[in-house]
């Protein structure tokens, strides 16, 4: 077997480049990727020095709903025209609107969960909490 051997024994000088060059694309692409992440911003609200002490809180209304289309308001048995009826006195309201805790039983549609929704939405409810009991 032949091997080549290098005729001159000066040492090489040259910088190989190629792992610098990964790195520093790949050091690229992580910020590239990340910058925009960074750089959004979430409008935050925040009371005023000297501002008005926030009022009472107002008890917020609960609506639960169970199989078969039946609706509570506030614990009593509601129909869809009474409901919206209801969504549009609050929604007429002048200033702060209570908040509307939606509790949908495990077996109730998700079309008469979706009827709560839109119905708060249509009259500009929108403090809506889903809780659990």
């Amino acid at each position: 077997m032949a091997f080549s051997a290098r005729q001159d024994a000066a040492p090489i000088s040259g910088i190989n480049v190629t792992p610098l060059v990964d790195v520093l694309l790949v050091l690229l692409i992580i910020f590239m990727i990340s910058a925009p992440v960074i750089a959004h911003k979430a409008r935050v609200d925040l009371p005023w020095a000297g501002s008005q002490p926030p009022t009472a809180m107002q008890e917020p209304i609960d609506i639960t709903i169970e199989p078969n289309s039946m609706t509570f308001w506030n614990h009593v048995l509601v129909t869809d025209a009474a409901l919206a009826t209801q969504m549009q006195i609050l929604g007429s309201r002048e200033g702060d609107k209570p908040s509307i805790h939606i509790s949908a039983s495990d077996d109730a549609s998700y079309e008469d969960v979706a009827k709560v929704l839109a119905e708060a939405k249509v009259n500009g409810l929108s403090k809506i909490d889903f809780v659990n009991r």
